[in-house]
């Protein structure tokens, strides 16, 4: 039987085949849509816009995070999680909701690989890593383990961008599975 939830050992005994992710070329390797709380539609591709988002997301309407006039922040209209940490956390895929990121991939996601403002080609689309650091939510605590949540966060790991990075749109496009990550030179 599997462990519900990665221990601390686990994780920190994880971290070098994490950081040996590759530094460019990732493939997008599972989208999700998430149309409300909680749910969860897995696409062979998506339709990517600077003004709207993703059409079916609720990035749109209901977003975590606001800019100051009230309008979905648009630095958070794509998330992006490394498959090594999701294939270390989520254990029980039947009984357990996927975490909600557009996609995962296998590529370095940390700050030293893809600093704020670094573009990412992916099909049609260009995305831009944001700023806003993504630090695992109370509802990634409770599907994940408390530990996953806590080593995500210490100090010395906020820069690996363990729980994915967050994008802006910069160039509307179609993104499909298993179309090449690409940075900008």
């Amino acid at each position: 039987m599997v462990q519900p939830v990665a221990t601390e050992a686990e994780l920190d005994a994880a971290l070098p085949y994490i950081r040996a992710a590759p530094e460019d070329g990732g493939r997008v390797e599972m989208l999700c849509l998430r149309p409300d709380y909680g749910q969860r539609r897995f696409v062979p591709e998506i339709t990517v816009t600077a003004a709207h988002g993703i059409p079916g997301e609720r990035w749109a309407a209901r977003p975590w995070m606001r800019l100051p006039d009230g309008s979905p922040h648009p630095g958070i209209q794509i998330c992006i999680l490394s498959r090594r940490v999701l294939d270390l956390v989520w254990r029980d895929r039947d009984a357990v909701v996927h975490p909600g990121d557009t996609f995962v991939t296998d590529m370095d996601l940390s700050d030293a690989n893809l600093p704020a403002g670094q573009r990412l080609h992916v099909g049609a689309a260009v995305l831009e890593v944001s700023d806003i650091f993504n630090d695992a939510c109370v509802k990634w605590a409770a599907r994940y383990g408390a530990a996953s949540r806590d080593w995500i966060n210490r100090p010395e790991h906020r820069a690996l961008r363990l729980r994915g990075i967050l994008c802006s749109i910069v160039q509307d496009g179609r993104i499909r599975l298993g179309e090449t990550i690409t940075k900008s030179a």
